[in-house]
């Protein structure tokens, strides 16, 4: 793993120190801490650039954007499918 270019090697050092010192468990749980707020910061990108869209669409564009377009439909046609 390297060093990202915005942070200096203190910094990089201290992290890495943190992340050595989590247990697995933790790694998990702060990954995950992560990925929502990774998730809540591109809705919140989405509902700016398109203030009328409704959260149905929000959800759909999101989608889009984590999945690509062609599987976000395929998804989005299964749901609509009667189990």
């Amino acid at each position: 793993m390297s060093r990202p270019a915005d942070t200096s090697p203190e910094a990089w050092h201290v992290q890495l120190e943190i992340v050595r010192r989590m247990t697995g468990p933790e790694r998990v749980a702060r990954a995950f801490e992560l990925s929502d707020e990774a998730r809540a910061v591109t809705e919140a990108g989405i509902r700016y650039r398109h203030p009328g869209w409704t959260e149905d669409q929000v959800r759909d564009e999101l989608m889009d954007l984590l999945l690509g377009r062609e599987l976000a439909a395929t998804v989005r046609r299964s749901r609509l499918v009667p189990a």
